[in-house]
């Protein structure tokens, strides 16, 4: 197995950009599909996300990429999410190379990225069903590809792009190179593959031998709320060597480090906005141990490289199981043994759930320490600091103080009273329990995880639900994944997503269009509090509604 990309034959602009992103040898799926994939060959890979994938087919595409106007690379990805993340992977891998990427997908703006087409791109990455529009209204010319890329192609294949997957491979170049990535390889899949490519190379690689396995796995059951409190609370009981803290953006990264400096914890934070210099010095203070606390993103924590993280702590849960192998990968480094904690909310639970299934993992579940845990670690921490005060010698000059004080009050109390200004109240707020329920937990301040919108579609319309997922998903630019139950009723249907993400599908998908039919969208949730035995009722409601609305327009 080749140990470094140089080992490769790769170009030294593409093999600096590589080890300034961090990474310093080729994952197994990566070692083993850029070389035929240079040679030209067709490629199918079974991987799981998390593997290293996007670059094993971004580096050959990059390295074969010559510039001008007309696109000459390809790649199609199911959802908007992933679009954007490849293509800031490809942007990062040929910053030093003159080609150019151009993402496409539903829920943005169509003339700005008709006018980038017209400017011109080398590598164009897109959801199926934007990439068809574009074909369809002659603004993405095909006839000089030479490569694409089929990504996540199972997951395609759910969302019913199948048929726009095919229509798009038939209107290209017969000569180009092809390859094909996916989880698993149901039929459907194995027809493409052996409709359009030529004796592809087949690669299969298992993701149980990414994590490393003296990395200890947890997760804690916590409300948002609560997720301060649950931290401090970790770090007080387990003392940790050096801890990286991942959060989800720049703000809630800022926000978490400056809330941890001001309980007196030695925090910094680490991310996009920083200067060089800034990033450099704070890398620096963790390595050296100035800082033991590190709060970062996902984009500033990948090139994270010190042996001695004893903890990778997940404030906010990864938004895929690749960011996850990513995060826990910066412990456990050099055969040391490490933990991973991930935090997840009631809402999460399910992508707790993908993680583990994807990843092929298993996280353990772990009480949240308990406030006489708690204290009991920080009356440890006292005591440490004392003994080292007193073995340094700073305290002497308190010693006429407490001297004096003695004379007319109790030593015991004088004490008590000094810790109680150096070290705050002992008091530890109390942490609701949480009771678990299935695809999640509750209690009496229960998040709440779901919400039901209605959507003017229906059986009538002779509607799928691959259909309405994959439009929810391209325009909403959100996985497939994410979004829950769908009812199709017969006039209309029911959708269940994330509640923190509502008015989001909303906008996306008022007046977008499923069968050539422009739809809207609304929420549909019973009234807090309203008794489950009148859903029918509510939903008999919707229907009548919607009948009333439509019996109007026909007239």
């Amino acid at each position: 197995m080749m140990k470094r990309f140089e080992d490769l034959k790769l170009s030294p602009e593409v093999v600096r950009a590589i080890q300034e992103m961090g990474f310093e040898e080729p994952t197994p799926i990566q070692a083993a599909t850029i070389p035929p994939a240079l040679e030209g060959r067709d490629i199918i890979g079974q991987a799981q996300t998390g593997t290293g994938k996007t670059a094993s087919f971004s580096i050959p595409i990059i390295e074969k990429t010559f510039t001008g106007k007309k696109p000459v690379a390809l790649i199609l990805e199911p959802t908007r999410e992933l679009a954007i993340q490849v293509s800031e992977e490809i942007g990062r891998l040929s910053q030093y190379k003159k080609s150019s990427v151009l993402t496409i997908y539903g829920g943005s703006s169509m003339e700005r990225q008709i006018k980038a087409l017209q400017k011109g791109t080398n590598i164009v990455v897109g959801t199926p069903g934007r990439v068809i529009d574009h074909i369809y209204r002659k603004t993405l010319s095909l006839s000089e590809i030479s490569m694409v890329v089929l990504d996540e192609a199972d997951e395609m294949l759910d969302m019913g792009f199948i048929d726009d997957i095919e229509k798009i491979l038939s209107l290209m170049p017969e000569s180009r190179q092809m390859m094909l990535y996916s989880a698993t390889m149901p039929p459907a899949i194995m027809k493409v593959s052996k409709k359009y490519m030529k004796d592809p190379v087949k690669i299969a690689i298992n993701v149980k031998d990414i994590v490393a396995p003296k990395i200890k796995q947890v997760f804690y059951e916590v409300l948002q709320k609560d997720k301060t409190e649950v931290l401090t609370r970790l770090l007080d009981v387990e003392s940790p060597e050096l801890t990286l803290i991942f959060c989800h953006t720049k703000r809630e990264v800022d926000d978490v480090s400056a809330r941890l400096q001001q309980l007196g914890y030695n925090a910094g934070a680490l991310h996009g906005d920083f200067t060089q210099s800034h990033r450099e010095e704070m890398m620096g203070k963790f390595k050296g141990g100035d800082i033991d606390i590190l709060v970062a993103t996902d984009v500033a924590g990948r090139g994270i490289d010190v042996e001695n993280i004893s903890h990778v702590i997940n404030y906010s849960i990864p938004q895929n199981p690749e960011g996850y192998i990513h995060r826990i990968g910066r412990t456990g480094r050099a055969g040391r043994s490490g933990i991973a904690v991930t935090f997840v909310t009631p809402r999460e639970y399910r992508q707790l759930q993908l993680i583990e299934r994807i990843a092929r993992t298993k996280l353990s579940r772990k009480e949240i320490p308990t406030a006489k845990e708690v204290k009991e670690a920080r009356q440890r921490l006292i005591k440490e600091d004392l003994s080292e005060i007193i073995g340094e010698g700073g305290h002497k000059t308190y010693l006429k103080v407490v001297r004096e004080l003695s004379q007319v009050m109790d030593i015991e109390e004088i004490a008590a009273a000094a810790f109680s200004i150096a070290f705050g109240e002992m008091e530890v707020p109390e942490i609701q329990k949480q009771q678990r329920q299935q695809g999640g937990f509750s209690g009496q301040s229960r998040e709440k995880g779901m919400t039901r919108l209605f959507l003017t579609v229906g059986r009538k319309d002779k509607i799928q639900t691959n259909e309405i997922l994959r439009t929810i998903a391209e325009e909403a630019g959100i996985p497939g994944r994410s979004v829950g139950k769908i009812d199709i009723m017969d006039n209309f249907t029911f959708v269940e997503v994330p509640s923190d993400i509502v008015e989001k599908v909303i906008a996306a998908m008022n007046n977008a269009v499923i069968k050539g039919k422009k739809v809207a969208m609304a929420k549909a949730k019973p009234k807090a509090g309203e008794p489950a035995k009148y859903e029918k009722k509510f939903e008999k409601k919707y229907e009548q509604k919607y009948e009333k609305k439509k019996r109007h327009k026909e007239r």
